[in-house]
């Protein structure tokens, strides 16, 4: 017989758990004082519940394993929501533990309580406050099962502190069987060779890929498939490094930041291929005009996400590497003719770049890791900054880039890059972030010095909350209404106010990332990036910080305006 704090520090090390990213109190101090007491589960201490959960998301998603955290009720409950949130916009496998009143208190007002169940019960897979020590074991394993299996997410067990003083047996399932939850482990043989019928007869066939491919680890077996047919690829934002961005099929990526070729493709092809993408409004822009003469193959674990958005003309409910291997059973090179070789002439002739511009640019700082590291994993925050280097970072293999693509979360990319260093010690861990985001969660410099954990965070400092103040340059006639983080808020970052190093503004990164005992360096021109770099990659004792100032209106481009066919994109600034 063992409590039921005992009993949840062995259901971990039952499940293989190796770090759990936890923040203490009162509602889990039981829990905490058994963790206490062992050695096969690592407690990593971060400084708020929010980077917890993305240090968690980004462990999962490097390392392809379930993410573990813990907090206690009320406020660390409510401080774990948006992090719970982005993992489930982008199926990412977590077991969110959270403390509990007494049962007995439970709808009473308690000291820090708060519906957990209730807050988060549309923004996770799955759910649930145990009420009952006896049941403990079976939720236990159902969680990571569930957060693991089909379309992967975060689930949530909510344990009331009685649950966690009280006796009961110490014996954990190994075997899990739950009535109405039954993933799809198969694919309907009959779908795919109507599909691949179909294929068979198209002279303009496109794959649009997204994160699912990568999900399932199907990166090889896509490739394979390219390979094979000779059909063009074009990725959703989260789709990037399904096959190498380097491949000779390759467009890029597409929607209202995707390049001219990728949506001219994804305009002109008779037959789509889509695997593990959702079609969100960030690829289709405007839905009535989405690929209106196309036949859609629509390939995705989740029944619910097919013909959601977009009606398909042949739906296939399958894991995306069950079903590339039957499409590789089934499908034959292509006779495309010079389709392919038309889409590479567009992809030179209008290419996603800024080499037309003077001066030190995000495409320049990005280049500088496609060029000197090998298979980096690269984090980004949300806004400019992550579009960017989904434009420009070349992806080759599973899990290199982490993003907040589906929820959009400012403050996901340090702590993300801070739990992939942990699940992937040897690997050359990057976050690239903006001034604006980098500052909801900038306290984790204490967690990297902590855990001396080598993360080099780049922060594109434009002064401005860059995505938004591109959309009121462009739309909204340059008012720049609460955009402006400088000093000065008639002020902006120019050219000139770089080379004359009139940029005032606070924090002063540099200084900030050195009192945290860390490496704080900052650049603004070309030739002291490799500099920046080497420095950071001789420094071991914890994060190195390379502040990169640019000018505030460097947009990202090409864009398709809001409500816009993705025919509408404009390829550069007007200027």
């Amino acid at each position: 017989m063992i409590s039921g704090a005992a009993y949840v520090v062995k259901a971990l090390q039952e499940e293989g758990v190796e770090y759990l990213f936890n923040y203490p109190g009162a509602a889990t101090i039981d829990i905490m004082d058994e963790l206490y007491k062992q050695d096969m589960v690592k407690v990593i201490l971060p400084r708020h519940e929010q980077a917890l959960a993305h240090a968690a998301d980004g462990y999962a998603r490097s390392t392809g394993k379930v993410g573990v955290c813990m907090v206690t009720s009320g406020p660390g409950a409510t401080n774990l929501v948006t992090g719970i949130a982005t993992a489930y916009a982008d199926s990412v496998p977590l077991v969110c533990l959270t403390g509990q009143v007494d049962l007995s208190l439970m709808g009473n007002d308690a000291f820090q309580e708060v519906d957990t169940v209730g807050i988060v019960r549309n923004i996770c897979k799955y759910a649930i406050t145990v009420r009952d020590r006896k049941d403990l074991g079976r939720i236990l394993k159902e969680a990571f099962y569930i957060a693991r299996t089909g379309r992967p997410g975060p689930v949530v067990v909510d344990i009331p502190k009685n649950i966690q003083k009280t006796m009961g047996s110490d014996a954990y399932p190994t075997e899990v069987n739950i009535r109405g939850y039954k993933p799809n482990e198969t694919v309907h043989v009959g779908q795919i060779k109507k599909a691949c019928s179909i294929i068979a007869k198209a002279k303009r066939p496109l794959f649009l890929l997204g994160g699912g491919v990568s999900i399932s680890g199907a990166n090889v077996l896509m490739t394979e498939l390219v390979d094979r047919t000779g059909i063009p690829v074009v990725t959703t934002l989260m789709g990037k490094g399904a096959i190498s961005s380097r491949h000779p099929l390759y467009l890029g990526n597409v929607g209202i930041h995707g390049g001219y070729a990728p949506n001219v493709a994804l305009t002109d092809c008779d037959v789509m291929i889509s695997i593990g993408t959702r079609f969100n409004d960030r690829i289709t822009g405007k839905l009535s005009t989405f690929a209106q003469n196309t036949k859609i193959i629509h390939i995705d674990v989740d029944a619910a996400s097919i013909s959601k958005n977009i009606k398909v003309d042949i739906p296939i409910v399958a894991d995306a590497k069950l079903a590339i291997e039957k499409l590789l059973e089934y499908l034959e090179p292509q006779d495309l003719k010079d389709w392919p070789s038309q889409l590479q002439e567009l992809k030179e002739k209008e290419p996603v770049t800024q080499s037309y511009i003077e001066g030190l640019t995000p495409e320049r700082v990005i280049q500088y890791i496609n060029d000197h590291y090998e298979k980096p994993i690269v984090a980004t925050d949300v806004g400019q900054n992550q579009l960017w280097t989904t434009q420009f970072l070349e992806v080759e293999g599973n899990q290199q880039l982490l993003t907040s693509g589906g929820l959009g979360t400012m403050g996901y990319g340090f702590p993300a890059a801070l739990g992939a260093q942990m699940g992937n010690p040897k690997a050359r861990v990057f976050a690239i972030c903006g001034d604006g985001g980098v500052q909801m969660n900038i306290q984790e410099f204490a967690t990297a010095m902590h855990y001396k954990l080598p993360v080099t965070l780049i922060v594109l400092n434009n002064g401005f909350l860059g995505n938004v103040r591109q959309w009121q340059q462009l739309f909204y006639d340059k008012h720049y209404a609460c955009t402006n983080l400088l000093m000065d808020e008639s002020a902006m970052v120019t050219r000139e106010s770089i080379d004359n190093g009139e940029f005032d503004y606070v924090p002063n990164f540099v200084q900030l990332a050195e009192a945290y005992g860390a490496q704080g360096i900052r650049v603004t021109k070309i030739d002291e990036l490799e500099g920046a770099f080497k420095k950071a990659d001789q420094f071991k004792k914890g994060p190195t910080l390379i502040e990169c100032i640019i000018p505030t209106e460097l947009n990202v481009m090409p864009m398709v305006p809001a409500g816009k066919s993705l025919s509408d994109m404009i390829l550069k600034d007007k200027k």
